[in-house]
């Protein structure tokens, strides 16, 4: 549809809007929301008919939680029905980083769609074997990170010309370390790592989404500056060809995740599932090796960072000493525990999840 509509500001003016990344990015938003809404009803209803008991609740969990039991899961589903909507209609799917990042969240969300259907029909919380998850989710990273390194390269500026295969740092302008073909294995790193992080932090209604939402505005911005050869120069970043695109599937993540909340606010109508924090979390984790702004995306995604290093900590400690650092992990867990209420651990994760986005993106700047 991009394509004809482009095809058509050669004759008619007005259709040049449509070569703007900024009004394709706020169509794209209102798309993939307008797509959730519609449908959301609907497939929240099919859901809870096909699953009947819904997501099977943790024995262990907080006493809260087992009130929700009967409540469907795999709302991942409308989520992506937002973003590959949006990003179909309004993107460029002839740019590389689009194809990739787009690879990796339908990849990523059919392994989550898989690890949710054993669980409820199995009803237990066990699901997908997590070597063999972790083995197909680093594949498809590898994959996707090999496409986009070598397009990095063969676009990249005289004075970076391996700019694809290096980290570049925040703070300094000209520092990168070159890994060479190692870089597949580093950046398929981060984006199973954002995947499973945003996972982990997928447990409480609403939890997940807006931070989420919060990173892929962060990461619009940062895909606009550094896809802009003009304010790539300005802020002195790594200038890569191509990732302004990026923007757009963002802006489509964005207008999905408000759509969605509509229905995950509390009490959940339907919970995210495995389908659609998994997929999400690799999207980010894309998007941030395209940009070469993989160590940003640890500030800017902090909350997920500490939601994943609670449990990594509770589980070395446990199998060290027999005992626990936390009360529950992961860490949200641990506050629930401590009294405070599903609202409170919610909306204070959230002011987290801006001011770590802030100091996120004050990194472009600080050179």
């Amino acid at each position: 549809m991009l394509i004809w509509l482009v095809e058509l500001a050669d004759t008619f003016q007005i259709f040049n809007l449509f070569r703007y990344i900024t009004f394709r990015t706020g169509a794209a938003l209102f798309t993939s929301a307008l797509i959730v809404f519609l449908f959301g009803p609907a497939m929240i209803a099919s859901l809870r008919v096909r699953q009947g008991k819904g997501q099977p609740i943790r024995a262990d969990g907080p006493q809260t939680h087992f009130k929700k039991a009967g409540t469907p899961t795999m709302g991942g589903l409308m989520i992506l029905a937002g973003i590959i909507g949006g990003s179909l209609l309004w993107a460029d799917l002839s740019n590389i980083y689009v194809v990739a990042t787009l690879l990796v969240t339908l990849g990523f969300g059919a392994i989550g769609f898989y690890d949710d259907y054993l669980k409820v029909t199995k009803q237990t919380d066990k699901g997908f074997s997590g070597k063999a998850r972790l083995g197909i989710e680093f594949l498809i990273a590898a994959i996707a990170v090999f496409f986009m390194m070598r397009i990095a390269s063969a676009t990249g500026q005289s004075a970076n010309p391996n700019l694809g295969t290096s980290i570049a740092f925040p703070f300094f302008k000209d520092f990168l370390v070159d890994l060479g073909i190692f870089f597949v294995l580093f950046g398929a790193f981060v984006i199973v790592g954002a995947g499973n992080a945003v996972n982990l932090t997928d447990g409480l209604d609403g939890l997940a989404i807006v931070p989420v939402m919060i990173a892929a505005a962060s990461f619009g911005a940062i895909s606009y500056l550094v896809g802009n050869g003009v304010f790539a120069n300005y802020l002195q970043i790594n200038f890569v060809p191509g990732t302004g695109e990026l923007v757009v599937i963002l802006g489509a993540v964005i207008g999905a995740g408000l759509g969605f909340l509509w229905f995950n606010a509390p009490p959940a109508a339907i919970f995210m599932g495995d389908t659609g924090s998994l997929a999400l979390g690799g999207l980010i984790g894309s998007v941030a090796v395209a940009t070469k702004h993989e160590i940003v995306m640890v500030i800017i995604g902090g909350l997920f960072v500490m939601e994943t290093l609670s449990v990594i900590i509770q589980v070395g400690f446990f199998k060290l000493t027999g005992r626990r650092v936390f009360l529950m992990a992961p860490i949200h867990h641990h506050f629930e525990k401590l009294g405070w209420t599903e609202s409170q651990v919610v909306v204070r994760f959230w002011i987290i999840a801006v001011g770590l986005a802030l100091l996120g993106l004050s990194t472009l700047k600080l050179r």
